[in-house]
């Protein structure tokens, strides 16, 4: 199983990025597929989450009307579109598969998102 992510870099306050995350080994449909991000010197923390079947979604308060999660079974790819991007937007971003009835817990690599004032 990998998860792959891409799409991270250095951006002003204001701007948007889009991250990827290509799933191989796995099929994205069958998992709650979560970005998770990490700042310097603070804890990972959950920011966006697509779950099975309907794909419902919810959000971390600081990143909701801003970030928009999504999945491209198709492709076995999820996103998060990231807009009005804010300094404190500035961590690493992983992309995480989740099906905790199998135990299964897959992380990607991460992708540095940095948001310049």
């Amino acid at each position: 199983v990998q998860l792959v992510e891409s799409g991270g870099g250095l951006v002003q306050v204001g701007g948007s990025l889009r991250l990827s995350c290509v799933a191989s080994g796995l099929t994205i449909s069958n998992y709650v597929m979560n970005w998770f991000r990490q700042a310097p010197g603070k804890e990972r923390e959950l920011v966006a989450v697509i779950r099975t079947g309907g794909g419902s979604t919810n959000y971390a308060d600081s990143v909701k009307d801003r970030f928009t999660i999504s999945r491209d079974n198709a492709k076995n790819t999820v996103y998060l579109q990231m807009n009005i991007l804010k300094p404190e937007d500035t961590a690493v971003y992983y992309c995480n598969a989740a099906w905790r009835w199998l135990g299964h817990d897959y992380w990607g690599q991460g992708t540095q998102v940095t948001v310049s004032s």
